[in-house]
Protein backbone atom coordinates (compact mmCIF):
# COMPACT_ATOMS: atom_id res chain seq x y z
CA UNK A 1 0.00 0.00 0.00
CA UNK A 2 1.34 3.16 -0.90
CA UNK A 3 1.14 6.54 0.48
CA UNK A 4 -0.52 7.43 -2.28
CA UNK A 5 -3.53 5.29 -2.12
CA UNK A 6 -4.42 7.86 1.05
CA UNK A 7 -5.06 10.39 -1.61
CA UNK A 8 -7.18 8.00 -4.38
CA UNK A 9 -9.49 7.64 -1.26
CA UNK A 10 -12.58 9.53 -1.72
CA UNK A 11 -15.73 9.46 -0.76
CA UNK A 12 -19.41 10.73 -2.57
CA UNK A 13 -22.18 11.84 0.51
CA UNK A 14 -25.79 12.62 0.15
CA UNK A 15 -26.78 14.06 3.32
CA UNK A 16 -29.67 15.28 5.20
CA UNK A 17 -27.74 18.89 4.80
CA UNK A 18 -28.50 19.00 1.05
CA UNK A 19 -31.20 16.53 0.40
CA UNK A 20 -34.77 15.59 1.72
CA UNK A 21 -34.57 12.33 4.14
CA UNK A 22 -37.49 11.04 1.16
CA UNK A 23 -34.45 11.89 -1.90
CA UNK A 24 -31.96 9.99 0.52
CA UNK A 25 -34.41 7.00 -0.04
CA UNK A 26 -34.33 6.85 -3.61
CA UNK A 27 -30.42 5.83 -3.48
CA UNK A 28 -31.08 3.18 -0.83
CA UNK A 29 -30.14 -0.36 -2.51
CA UNK A 30 -31.91 -3.93 -1.09
CA UNK A 31 -28.93 -5.95 0.47
CA UNK A 32 -29.88 -8.60 -1.96
CA UNK A 33 -29.24 -6.53 -5.03
CA UNK A 34 -26.04 -4.86 -4.08
CA UNK A 35 -23.38 -7.25 -5.31
CA UNK A 36 -24.49 -7.11 -8.64
CA UNK A 37 -25.21 -3.30 -9.17
CA UNK A 38 -22.22 -2.25 -7.19
CA UNK A 39 -19.67 -4.71 -8.88
CA UNK A 40 -21.12 -3.19 -11.84
CA UNK A 41 -19.77 0.20 -11.17
CA UNK A 42 -16.99 -0.92 -9.76
CA UNK A 43 -15.92 -2.55 -12.69
CA UNK A 44 -17.23 0.03 -15.13
CA UNK A 45 -15.71 2.87 -13.55
CA UNK A 46 -12.38 1.54 -12.82
CA UNK A 47 -12.59 1.71 -9.08
CA UNK A 48 -10.26 -0.56 -6.85
CA UNK A 49 -12.14 -0.68 -3.69
CA UNK A 50 -16.34 0.24 -2.78
CA UNK A 51 -17.83 0.71 0.33
CA UNK A 52 -21.78 0.99 0.29
CA UNK A 53 -23.36 2.88 3.32
CA UNK A 54 -26.77 3.57 3.57
CA UNK A 55 -28.66 4.80 6.58
CA UNK A 56 -31.97 6.94 6.92
CA UNK A 57 -30.37 10.42 6.41
CA UNK A 58 -27.53 9.89 4.27
CA UNK A 59 -26.51 7.17 1.49
CA UNK A 60 -22.43 7.38 1.27
CA UNK A 61 -19.92 5.54 -1.36
CA UNK A 62 -16.24 4.96 -0.10
CA UNK A 63 -13.90 3.97 -2.81
CA UNK A 64 -10.54 3.99 -4.23
CA UNK A 65 -10.06 5.25 -7.52
CA UNK A 66 -6.89 6.72 -9.87
CA UNK A 67 -9.95 8.51 -11.71
CA UNK A 68 -9.95 12.12 -11.96
CA UNK A 69 -13.30 12.82 -9.31
CA UNK A 70 -14.88 15.46 -11.01
CA UNK A 71 -19.09 16.39 -11.93
CA UNK A 72 -19.05 14.12 -14.99
CA UNK A 73 -17.46 10.70 -12.82
CA UNK A 74 -20.34 11.62 -10.17
CA UNK A 75 -23.01 11.95 -13.00
CA UNK A 76 -21.64 8.62 -14.31
CA UNK A 77 -21.50 7.12 -11.18
CA UNK A 78 -25.29 7.43 -10.46
CA UNK A 79 -26.19 6.50 -14.22
CA UNK A 80 -24.31 3.09 -13.91
CA UNK A 81 -25.76 2.59 -10.46
CA UNK A 82 -29.07 3.47 -10.68
CA UNK A 83 -29.91 2.83 -14.40
CA UNK A 84 -33.43 3.35 -14.17
CA UNK A 85 -33.47 6.82 -12.94
CA UNK A 86 -35.17 10.17 -14.16
CA UNK A 87 -32.66 12.46 -15.99
CA UNK A 88 -33.81 15.11 -13.59
CA UNK A 89 -33.19 13.84 -10.13
CA UNK A 90 -29.76 12.09 -11.39
CA UNK A 91 -28.82 16.22 -12.18
CA UNK A 92 -30.54 16.78 -8.26
CA UNK A 93 -28.08 14.02 -7.02
CA UNK A 94 -25.03 15.14 -9.12
CA UNK A 95 -25.20 18.78 -7.73
CA UNK A 96 -26.44 17.82 -4.29
CA UNK A 97 -24.04 15.69 -2.71
CA UNK A 98 -20.40 16.16 -0.58
CA UNK A 99 -17.74 15.40 -1.83
CA UNK A 100 -13.90 14.64 -0.15
CA UNK A 101 -10.74 12.81 -0.76
CA UNK A 102 -7.58 11.80 1.17
CA UNK A 103 -7.28 12.20 4.90
CA UNK A 104 -10.17 14.67 4.36
CA UNK A 105 -12.35 11.73 3.87
CA UNK A 106 -10.70 9.49 6.12
CA UNK A 107 -11.46 12.54 8.56
CA UNK A 108 -15.51 12.36 7.62
CA UNK A 109 -15.31 9.06 8.00
CA UNK A 110 -14.60 9.48 11.55
CA UNK A 111 -17.03 11.94 12.16
CA UNK A 112 -19.96 10.19 10.93
CA UNK A 113 -19.18 7.06 12.97
CA UNK A 114 -18.55 9.02 16.04
CA UNK A 115 -21.86 10.44 15.41
CA UNK A 116 -20.65 14.44 15.12
CA UNK A 117 -22.01 14.46 11.56
CA UNK A 118 -25.20 12.63 12.24
CA UNK A 119 -28.51 14.87 12.12
CA UNK A 120 -28.97 14.21 15.92
CA UNK A 121 -25.16 14.09 17.47
CA UNK A 122 -24.66 11.14 19.61
CA UNK A 123 -26.71 8.25 17.95
CA UNK A 124 -24.49 5.78 18.47
CA UNK A 125 -26.48 3.19 16.27
CA UNK A 126 -24.38 5.08 13.14
CA UNK A 127 -21.23 3.02 13.89
CA UNK A 128 -23.18 -0.23 14.16
CA UNK A 129 -24.49 1.08 10.92
CA UNK A 130 -21.00 1.60 9.59
CA UNK A 131 -19.56 -2.10 10.53
CA UNK A 132 -22.74 -3.24 9.13
CA UNK A 133 -21.85 -1.78 5.82
CA UNK A 134 -18.65 -2.74 5.92
CA UNK A 135 -19.28 -6.31 6.63
CA UNK A 136 -21.64 -6.73 3.55
CA UNK A 137 -19.25 -4.79 1.32
CA UNK A 138 -16.39 -7.34 1.84
CA UNK A 139 -18.95 -10.29 1.85
CA UNK A 140 -19.40 -8.94 -1.79
CA UNK A 141 -15.77 -8.56 -2.48
CA UNK A 142 -16.19 -5.03 -3.25
CA UNK A 143 -13.53 -4.20 -0.96
CA UNK A 144 -9.63 -4.28 -0.29
CA UNK A 145 -6.67 -3.91 2.01
CA UNK A 146 -6.99 0.05 2.51
CA UNK A 147 -11.27 0.13 3.41
CA UNK A 148 -10.41 -3.28 5.56
CA UNK A 149 -7.39 -0.80 7.36
CA UNK A 150 -9.09 2.66 7.74
CA UNK A 151 -12.72 0.87 8.87
CA UNK A 152 -11.02 -0.67 11.36
CA UNK A 153 -9.30 2.40 12.52
CA UNK A 154 -12.60 4.24 12.81
CA UNK A 155 -14.37 1.48 14.37
CA UNK A 156 -11.51 1.64 16.99
CA UNK A 157 -11.77 5.35 17.02
CA UNK A 158 -15.72 5.57 17.41
CA UNK A 159 -15.53 2.85 20.44
CA UNK A 160 -13.19 5.37 22.13
CA UNK A 161 -15.25 8.11 21.21
CA UNK A 162 -18.07 6.52 22.92
CA UNK A 163 -16.06 5.66 26.07
CA UNK A 164 -14.45 8.64 26.84
CA UNK A 165 -16.67 11.41 26.11
CA UNK A 166 -20.67 11.91 27.29
CA UNK A 167 -21.55 12.57 23.73
CA UNK A 168 -24.30 9.59 23.63
CA UNK A 169 -24.81 9.48 27.74
CA UNK A 170 -28.55 11.48 27.37
CA UNK A 171 -31.22 10.92 24.66
CA UNK A 172 -32.02 13.35 22.15
CA UNK A 173 -34.47 12.17 19.70
CA UNK A 174 -38.21 11.80 20.60
CA UNK A 175 -38.55 8.38 20.13
CA UNK A 176 -35.77 7.56 22.46
CA UNK A 177 -37.47 9.77 25.48
CA UNK A 178 -40.39 8.45 24.69
CA UNK A 179 -39.23 4.86 25.34
CA UNK A 180 -37.48 6.08 28.17
CA UNK A 181 -40.04 7.45 29.90
CA UNK A 182 -42.31 4.48 29.14
CA UNK A 183 -39.51 2.33 31.13
CA UNK A 184 -39.64 4.42 34.27
CA UNK A 185 -43.24 3.56 34.60
CA UNK A 186 -42.01 -0.09 34.73
CA UNK A 187 -44.63 -1.64 33.29
CA UNK A 188 -45.79 -5.58 33.00
CA UNK A 189 -45.12 -6.71 29.39
CA UNK A 190 -48.37 -7.61 28.76
CA UNK A 191 -49.46 -4.40 28.79
CA UNK A 192 -52.48 -3.75 26.55
CA UNK A 193 -50.48 -0.84 24.03
CA UNK A 194 -52.81 0.39 21.40
CA UNK A 195 -51.58 2.09 18.69
CA UNK A 196 -53.40 5.06 16.69
CA UNK A 197 -51.06 5.78 13.17
CA UNK A 198 -48.34 3.61 11.39
CA UNK A 199 -45.94 5.92 10.29
CA UNK A 200 -42.15 5.92 11.02
CA UNK A 201 -42.50 7.62 14.41
CA UNK A 202 -44.70 4.88 16.03
CA UNK A 203 -42.81 2.10 13.98
CA UNK A 204 -39.91 2.96 15.78
CA UNK A 205 -41.21 3.06 19.38
CA UNK A 206 -43.26 0.12 18.65
CA UNK A 207 -39.44 -1.78 17.50
CA UNK A 208 -38.15 -0.67 20.72
CA UNK A 209 -41.60 -1.82 23.05
CA UNK A 210 -41.30 -5.29 20.48
CA UNK A 211 -37.05 -5.47 21.68
CA UNK A 212 -37.53 -5.14 24.98
CA UNK A 213 -40.75 -7.71 25.58
CA UNK A 214 -43.93 -5.79 24.98
CA UNK A 215 -46.32 -8.29 23.34
CA UNK A 216 -49.79 -7.01 23.77
CA UNK A 217 -49.83 -4.60 19.98
CA UNK A 218 -53.21 -3.53 18.55
CA UNK A 219 -52.72 -1.24 15.31
CA UNK A 220 -55.40 1.32 13.42
CA UNK A 221 -54.47 3.17 10.90
CA UNK A 222 -56.35 4.91 7.78
CA UNK A 223 -54.18 2.50 5.39
CA UNK A 224 -54.87 -1.06 6.62
CA UNK A 225 -51.65 -2.09 4.65
CA UNK A 226 -49.51 -0.20 6.96
CA UNK A 227 -51.49 -1.34 10.20
CA UNK A 228 -50.55 -4.92 8.68
CA UNK A 229 -47.20 -4.06 8.29
CA UNK A 230 -46.03 -2.73 11.64
CA UNK A 231 -48.86 -5.18 13.12
CA UNK A 232 -46.64 -7.99 11.74
CA UNK A 233 -43.35 -6.47 12.86
CA UNK A 234 -44.14 -6.65 16.51
CA UNK A 235 -47.03 -9.62 16.41
CA UNK A 236 -50.01 -7.77 16.99
CA UNK A 237 -53.37 -7.28 15.70
CA UNK A 238 -54.32 -4.54 12.93
CA UNK A 239 -57.49 -3.04 12.27
CA UNK A 240 -58.24 0.11 9.96
CA UNK A 241 -58.87 3.28 11.56
CA UNK A 242 -62.66 3.58 10.81
CA UNK A 243 -63.19 0.78 13.75
CA UNK A 244 -61.44 2.60 16.78
CA UNK A 245 -64.93 4.07 17.73
CA UNK A 246 -65.98 0.66 18.48
CA UNK A 247 -63.43 -1.17 19.83
CA UNK A 248 -63.99 -2.42 23.27
CA UNK A 249 -60.70 -3.83 24.29
CA UNK A 250 -59.22 -1.38 26.77
CA UNK A 251 -56.02 -0.16 26.58
CA UNK A 252 -53.44 0.60 29.37
CA UNK A 253 -50.84 2.76 27.02
CA UNK A 254 -52.19 4.67 24.35
CA UNK A 255 -49.36 5.78 21.55
CA UNK A 256 -50.77 8.20 18.92
CA UNK A 257 -49.16 10.36 16.01
CA UNK A 258 -51.16 10.63 12.86
CA UNK A 259 -50.82 13.68 10.43
CA UNK A 260 -54.54 14.93 11.00
CA UNK A 261 -54.85 18.66 11.32
CA UNK A 262 -57.05 18.63 14.44
CA UNK A 263 -57.24 16.82 17.63
CA UNK A 264 -58.06 12.82 16.40
CA UNK A 265 -59.15 11.92 19.89
CA UNK A 266 -61.77 13.66 21.46
CA UNK A 267 -63.34 13.49 25.21
CA UNK A 268 -66.22 10.84 23.71
CA UNK A 269 -63.88 8.90 21.70
CA UNK A 270 -61.64 8.44 24.76
CA UNK A 271 -64.22 7.71 27.20
CA UNK A 272 -65.69 4.75 25.12
CA UNK A 273 -61.87 3.20 24.46
CA UNK A 274 -61.47 3.19 28.21
CA UNK A 275 -64.53 0.36 28.91
CA UNK A 276 -65.14 2.26 31.95
CA UNK A 277 -62.21 1.17 33.35
CA UNK A 278 -61.00 4.29 35.85
CA UNK A 279 -57.15 3.46 36.53
CA UNK A 280 -54.67 6.26 35.27
CA UNK A 281 -53.58 5.89 31.52
CA UNK A 282 -50.56 6.53 30.08
CA UNK A 283 -50.84 8.06 26.60
CA UNK A 284 -48.12 9.35 23.97
CA UNK A 285 -49.12 11.93 22.05
CA UNK A 286 -45.86 12.32 19.24
CA UNK A 287 -47.88 14.21 16.67
CA UNK A 288 -47.95 17.38 15.65
CA UNK A 289 -50.61 19.42 16.09
CA UNK A 290 -51.54 16.54 18.87
CA UNK A 291 -54.14 14.19 18.50
CA UNK A 292 -55.42 14.06 21.88
CA UNK A 293 -58.15 16.91 23.21
CA UNK A 294 -57.31 19.10 26.63
CA UNK A 295 -60.57 18.27 27.95
CA UNK A 296 -59.02 14.50 28.10
CA UNK A 297 -56.50 15.69 30.73
CA UNK A 298 -58.64 17.85 32.54
CA UNK A 299 -61.41 14.95 33.28
CA UNK A 300 -59.58 11.85 33.60
CA UNK A 301 -56.09 10.29 35.54
CA UNK A 302 -53.48 10.41 32.69
CA UNK A 303 -50.00 10.18 32.23
CA UNK A 304 -49.64 12.45 29.21
CA UNK A 305 -46.37 12.19 27.48
CA UNK A 306 -46.39 14.91 24.61
CA UNK A 307 -43.95 15.64 22.27
CA UNK A 308 -43.92 19.40 23.07
CA UNK A 309 -42.54 18.01 26.44
CA UNK A 310 -40.11 15.60 24.66
CA UNK A 311 -38.95 18.32 22.38
CA UNK A 312 -37.69 20.51 25.20
CA UNK A 313 -36.01 17.64 27.47
CA UNK A 314 -35.19 16.64 23.32
CA UNK A 315 -33.06 20.44 22.73
CA UNK A 316 -31.79 20.77 26.97
CA UNK A 317 -30.11 16.84 26.02
CA UNK A 318 -28.80 18.31 22.50
CA UNK A 319 -26.71 21.29 24.15
CA UNK A 320 -25.40 18.75 26.73
CA UNK A 321 -24.18 16.91 23.86
CA UNK A 322 -22.80 19.87 22.19
CA UNK A 323 -20.48 20.20 24.96
CA UNK A 324 -18.60 17.09 24.07
CA UNK A 325 -18.19 18.03 20.68
CA UNK A 326 -14.65 19.90 21.12
CA UNK A 327 -13.26 16.44 23.25
CA UNK A 328 -14.60 14.15 20.00
CA UNK A 329 -12.78 16.71 17.55
CA UNK A 330 -9.55 16.23 19.54
CA UNK A 331 -10.10 12.88 19.73
CA UNK A 332 -10.52 12.73 16.05
CA UNK A 333 -7.24 14.80 15.21
CA UNK A 334 -5.35 11.90 17.53
CA UNK A 335 -6.58 9.17 15.43
CA UNK A 336 -6.07 10.96 12.00
CA UNK A 337 -1.97 11.10 13.43
CA UNK A 338 -2.40 7.44 14.10
CA UNK A 339 -3.87 6.46 10.84
CA UNK A 340 -1.40 8.31 8.94
CA UNK A 341 1.48 6.03 10.74
CA UNK A 342 -0.74 2.95 10.10
CA UNK A 343 -0.37 3.50 6.34
CA UNK A 344 2.75 4.41 6.42
CA UNK A 345 3.56 1.37 8.31
CA UNK A 346 1.55 -0.70 6.14
CA UNK A 347 2.74 0.50 2.90
CA UNK A 348 6.51 -0.82 4.24
CA UNK A 349 4.58 -4.31 5.02
CA UNK A 350 3.49 -4.92 1.73
CA UNK A 351 6.66 -3.52 -0.39
CA UNK A 352 8.46 -5.91 1.83
CA UNK A 353 6.21 -8.80 1.74
CA UNK A 354 8.60 -10.90 -1.00
CA UNK A 355 11.69 -10.30 1.75
CA UNK A 356 10.93 -13.96 3.55
CA UNK A 357 10.37 -15.80 0.45
CA UNK A 358 13.72 -14.38 -1.49
CA UNK A 359 15.28 -15.61 1.89
CA UNK A 360 13.87 -18.80 2.15
CA UNK A 361 14.99 -19.33 -1.56
CA UNK A 362 18.51 -17.97 -0.87
CA UNK A 363 18.98 -20.48 1.85
CA UNK A 364 17.63 -23.53 -0.27
CA UNK A 365 19.99 -22.54 -3.09
CA UNK A 366 22.47 -22.48 -0.98
CA UNK A 367 22.26 -25.81 0.99
CA UNK A 368 20.62 -27.59 -2.12
CA UNK A 369 23.32 -26.37 -4.86
CA UNK A 370 25.58 -24.15 -3.92
CA UNK A 371 27.68 -25.95 -1.15
CA UNK A 372 25.10 -29.36 -1.34
CA UNK A 373 28.27 -31.58 -1.88
CA UNK A 374 30.12 -30.44 1.14
CA UNK A 375 27.30 -30.31 3.60
CA UNK A 376 26.86 -34.01 2.54
CA UNK A 377 30.32 -34.84 3.65
CA UNK A 378 29.51 -33.39 7.50
CA UNK A 379 28.61 -35.55 9.52
CA UNK A 380 24.90 -35.37 11.46
CA UNK A 381 25.74 -33.34 14.20
CA UNK A 382 27.54 -30.50 12.24
CA UNK A 383 24.27 -30.87 9.53
CA UNK A 384 22.29 -30.28 12.64
CA UNK A 385 24.52 -27.38 14.07
CA UNK A 386 24.46 -25.59 10.06
CA UNK A 387 20.80 -26.30 9.97
CA UNK A 388 20.19 -24.70 13.85
CA UNK A 389 22.73 -21.84 12.06
CA UNK A 390 21.22 -21.23 9.17
CA UNK A 391 17.36 -21.23 10.48
CA UNK A 392 18.40 -18.49 13.30
CA UNK A 393 20.28 -16.26 10.21
CA UNK A 394 17.06 -16.84 8.08
CA UNK A 395 14.71 -15.53 11.08
CA UNK A 396 16.99 -12.50 11.97
CA UNK A 397 17.47 -11.76 8.05
CA UNK A 398 13.96 -10.91 8.05
CA UNK A 399 12.99 -9.21 11.28
CA UNK A 400 15.74 -7.00 11.23
CA UNK A 401 15.56 -6.00 7.75
CA UNK A 402 11.79 -5.46 7.99
CA UNK A 403 12.15 -3.19 11.14
CA UNK A 404 14.85 -1.36 9.94
CA UNK A 405 12.90 -0.92 6.48
CA UNK A 406 9.95 0.39 8.23
CA UNK A 407 11.79 2.74 10.63
CA UNK A 408 13.46 4.24 7.19
CA UNK A 409 10.66 4.46 4.87
CA UNK A 410 8.17 5.86 7.48
CA UNK A 411 11.06 8.26 8.95
CA UNK A 412 11.04 9.54 4.54
CA UNK A 413 7.55 9.50 3.81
Amino acid sequence: MKRAVLDSFHIIAFTHRQLEVNQIGLLHIDGNDQKQRLQTVKSELAIDELLFLSTCNRVEFMFITQQLINDEFISQFISTLYPQMEEAKKSVFTSNNEFYSGEEAVNHLFSVASSIDSMIVGEREIITQVRNAYDLSNKHELTGDFIRLVLKHTIETAKRVYTETSIATKPVSVVSLAYHKLKLTKLPLDTRIVIVGAGMTNTNLCRFLKKYGFSNFTVFNRTVSKAEQLAKEIKGKALPLSELQQYAQGFDVLLTCTGTDHHLIGLPLYEQLLQKESTRKIVIDLAIPQDLHPDIIDKHPVNYISVDVLQKESNQNLKERSKEVQHVEEILAEAMFSFDYLVKERSVELAMREVPNQVKQIKSTAVNEVFKQEIESMDEHSKEVLEKVLGYMEKKYISGPMKLAKDILIKNT
